[in-house]
């Protein structure tokens, strides 16, 4: 459907689907192998770990459905936060964004398909795998908002459907099932207040990232006052009890040992169900699934990299769309940064080291709920976070128990990110010098 400037629009159905695809995709069919060889083997753990996340993420979502009501623009945190504090900030994000923030989930999804599909075809080199669904899903991408939104909702369907079929089986066809429970003992305790819980809950937290994903293309949305909060919300409920779920359904059908250290863990339980021809079958489904993923951040990307250019005028060339709407270069710039990280980059490190600095935007925008109700305490709210401020103070609390155990047991990948901070700090001064950001006009 289009508006009257002939430009097409996402309803609530289609905006919940990017929300469940950007979430549910690497982070839940790789996480637990990393999780298990860090130390988190208890099981009732384990589900706390995946709780928590879920936790972390329904805060989050209903802050940012109250600061995306107020500034109701599309670019995710690159908006807020320009808003909220300073341009300068705002840059910051924008350009993690453009070069990192959804580059580098892409590649890393892309990764994981590639990784899934090698099961099925053991002769072909999962990379070109990887690269080819990248340039196609950028094609679809690139034709139309109406045919890419179409190509998502299909396939997130296609995916819970999957999903949901998956956790039946492993529940109630699997031919063994572990001894196993999930009532917190003693040694789950220990296990929570562990470096290794904390350093987990990064992968947990990558895994649930993208349920602010509707945030970055408020513009293009219809209705966005109400279809913002409401996509965001119910997108992470329904993807908190799917992980919760499939998490259980891993352990509960495949030995913690046999897990540990997987990046394929989904393979391992799909064969321990289906057998070993069944689970080269589920294998290719499960690549299947990440389509969807790979789909979702193709599509929310580029529009943080579209209003930078809108701001700025020495990159005003990264905000040409087509008379679509479509931001064609923007999408372009996304899909090759992604590319080039395919095939130069290591999963587990750039996994670390993106989940470090995606917790630092999302700390300070969280945090920037305070600052506009302070800033603008008569201002009409659409929507309200629900406990305030309750709500964004565990957010937060959690976001820094996890910021602080990653620095102190990922040193490198960590100071790693903080330089990639302080390097586009030092770009906004530049861009910034050569023309002034342009003021935002709703």
């Amino acid at each position: 459907m289009k508006d009257k400037n002939n430009i097409q629009k996402i309803g609530l159905l289609t905006a919940i689907s990017y929300v469940i695809a950007n979430m549910v995709g690497t982070g839940v069919f790789t996480s637990l192998g990393f999780q298990l060889a860090g130390g988190v083997t208890d099981i009732a753990a384990i589900m706390i770990l995946w709780l928590m996340g879920g936790i972390i993420a329904f805060t989050g979502a209903q802050v940012y459905g109250e600061l995306g009501s107020v500034m109701p623009r599309s670019g995710g945190e690159y908006h807020f936060l320009s808003e909220l504090y300073h341009p300068a900030f705002g840059f910051m994000s924008g350009f993690f964004s453009m070069f990192v923030g959804f580059a580098a989930p892409i590649a890393l999804a892309a990764m994981a398909m590639g990784a899934y599909f090698g099961n099925v075809y053991t002769g072909i080199d999962p990379r070109y795998v990887a690269a080819a669904s990248i340039v196609l899903i950028t094609v679809v991408h690139a034709t139309g908002v109406r045919s890419g939104g179409i190509f998502q909702l299909v396939f997130t369907i296609i995916k819970i459907v999957l999903i949901i079929g998956f956790i039946i089986a492993g529940l109630f066809f699997a031919p063994e099932h572990q001894e196993i429970s999930i009532i917190p003992t003693k040694i789950s305790w220990d296990q929570i207040m562990s470096a290794g819980f904390a350093v987990s809950l990064i992968y947990v937290y990558y895994s649930y990232s993208g349920w602010n994903a509707s945030a970055y293309f408020v513009s293009e949305m219809k209705n966005p006052l109400k279809n913002l909060p409401r996509s965001l919300i119910i997108g992470t409920l329904i993807v908190t009890v799917m992980y919760l779920l499939l998490n259980f359904v891993f352990i509960y059908v495949s030995p913690t040992t046999s897990l540990s250290g997987q990046l394929d863990v989904g393979a391992v339980a799909a064969t321990d169900i289906f057998g070993r021809e069944g689970g080269i079958i589920m294998s290719g489904l499960i690549s299947l699934l990440l389509i969807s993923t790979i789909s979702s951040m193709v599509f929310a990307g580029p529009r943080v990299i579209q209003v930078i250019g809108e701001d700025y005028p020495a990159l005003r060339f990264m905000s040409k769309k087509r008379p679509n709407g479509v931001p064609l270069v923007a999408i372009l710039v996304q899909s090759t940064i992604s590319l080039v990280l395919l095939f130069t980059s290591t999963f587990e490190a750039l996994l670390t080291y993106l989940g470090f600095v995606m917790n630092i935007f999302a700390f300070m925008t969280v945090f920037g709920v305070f600052v506009h109700r302070k800033k603008h305490p008569n201002m009409k709210r659409p929507y309200k976070t629900k406990a305030y401020p309750v709500v964004p103070i565990i957010f937060l609390l959690f976001v820094l128990w996890n910021v602080f155990y990653l620095f102190k047991e990922k040193t490198t990948e960590t100071l790693i990110g903080l330089g990639t901070l302080l390097f586009s700090l030092l770009i906004y001064f530049i861009i910034n010098s050569i023309s002034k950001k342009q003021p935002y006009e709703a």
